[in-house]
């Protein structure tokens, strides 16, 4: 039972590093290629869509990891586990003290109110999201360790 849970866990995670690694970069590339207010608008769009999702999925990951960590401290690979879940956490604080706040304003602008510096801050979010996005792939890289 332990097993699948194990591997549950594991795909969970990797799904959401596939989701978060595919729009660092792939749809951002794509969306700042667009014409006009076409990319911005995407942005946007993307922001209310993910903004709604990621947070289930994050706080799922760290819930599912922990659950892990606790059900299997006297196993291989507990050590592991438990740094993955800190990375985890890591990627969590970060995104609710740094890169939430920058998507809760991102999300509202249209063309007609986007203020002056908005590529600059969508470029900040961007770079702090490459940032998650390598503390992401090192947690599943060490549950996919500790599943061997």
């Amino acid at each position: 039972m332990l097993t699948a849970f194990e591997v549950f866990t594991t795909v969970v995670v990797g799904v959401m590093v596939g989701v978060e690694f595919s729009v660092a970069f792939i749809m951002n590339r794509i969306l700042d290629a667009l014409p006009e207010d076409s990319g911005q608008l995407g942005h946007a769009h993307g922001g209310r869509m993910l903004g709604a999702l990621m947070p289930f999925w994050y706080m799922g990951s760290l819930v599912l990891s922990a659950l892990w960590a606790v059900a299997g401290w006297h196993h291989h690979g507990a050590g592991l586990v438990v740094t993955a879940a800190g990375l985890l956490i890591v990627s969590v604080v970060m995104s609710v003290l740094l890169l939430v706040p920058i998507n809760n304003r991102n999300k509202t602008w249209t063309p007609d109110n986007r203020p002056a510096d908005w590529k600059q801050q969508l470029n900040r979010w961007e770079r702090l999201h490459y940032v998650r996005v390598a503390v992401l792939i090192a947690a599943f890289a060490l549950l996919a360790a500790a599943l061997v």
